[in-house]
């Protein structure tokens, strides 16, 4: 099996499949690197891609303490993957846990990006919601070392931003499920107090934001009702980004509607790749909302 090993000494798990321009998939904390499976199939007939398990999914290394998860290791994680294959740039495309991991990695390696595509980030960001967040991640951990995997996917599932999911494609939804089950329940925890509890707010990133220049997407779904707020800050804080979003979708909107994601994305790397996306125009930025002014 393929594995690179992190400064740290954790081994983690990729495949790589097709040619060209390289795409690394990073997964959100309820899927693994299964979950990318309709994107590697579909942008593997023109691109490089990868996809890889983040520290504590098997068969990647489980870590047995939370200290050794962190944002910044989930997000030099990617740069330890693109180092040990040889390459110097690439589309980072993270959903959710993923998606902050490649926010971070523009702030930590811009120039080790071709682009940005964030999907599904929120959770937790709003300065109101922050102190609900950290408790409910202390939750889930305990939950995960009590009731252990298979129970804790039971309710994890059929979450809020997931049910629509569940609707619309019930046999994938199972299989979304089967997944989540399997993962390890120590490292499920780890993840939620290490990197997950402890990940700063968006709020607090602002100017990190403003100096961003990696063409950015930002990625959701209409009903993934913690992500709204969070995508419109960072559409209008990033000057490189702009804001899709997928009608009646919730939160894994890479596997709940893949033909719509991909040709989101396909579109934007597309663009990227010719030299043609754009920065924001200053003139867009008025104190007017109408560009006249007495």
């Amino acid at each position: 099996m393929p594995y690179t090993t992190t400064d740290d000494g954790v081994r983690l798990y990729f495949e790589e499949t097709g040619a060209g321009a390289p795409i690394v998939f990073v997964h959100e904390f309820a899927a693994d690197h299964r979950s990318w499976e309709m994107q590697m199939r579909h942008f593997g007939q023109r691109y490089r891609c990868i996809t890889y398990g983040a520290r504590g999914y098997p068969p990647s290394d489980v870590p047995e303490k939370p200290e050794s998860y962190s944002q910044n290791r989930a997000t030099d994680d990617i740069l330890a993957v693109m180092d040990h294959l040889a390459i110097d740039k690439a589309h980072v495309v993270g959903l959710s846990m993923g998606g902050f991991a490649s926010l971070h990695f523009g702030f930590r390696h811009p120039t080790r990006a071709r682009s940005l595509v964030v999907a599904g980030v929120g959770y937790g960001a709003e300065k109101h919601e922050q102190a609900k967040f950290k408790a409910e991640v202390g939750i889930v951990a305990r939950s995960l070392k009590e009731e252990g995997m298979a129970a804790f996917a039971e309710k994890y599932a059929y979450g809020p931003t997931r049910v629509q999911f569940e609707n619309k494609d019930p046999r994938g939804f199972a299989e979304f499920k089967a997944a989540l089950a399997e993962h390890s329940a120590l490292g499920s925890a780890n993840t939620q107090l290490g990197c997950q509890g402890e990940r700063p707010s968006l709020y607090d990133l602002i100017d990190k934001m403003r100096a961003l220049t990696v063409p950015t997407l930002v990625l959701i779904g209409d009903e993934d009702w913690p992500c709204l707020a969070p995508s419109m800050l960072m559409k209008r804080e990033i000057p490189s980004a702009a804001l899709a979003v997928m009608p009646n979708c919730g939160h894994t909107i890479n596997l709940e509607d893949p033909d719509q994601f991909n040709r989101i994305v396909g579109d934007f790397i597309v663009q990227v790749e010719a030299g043609r996306w754009p920065k924001r125009d200053p003139r867009a930025i008025s104190g007017s909302i109408t560009g006249m002014k007495s």
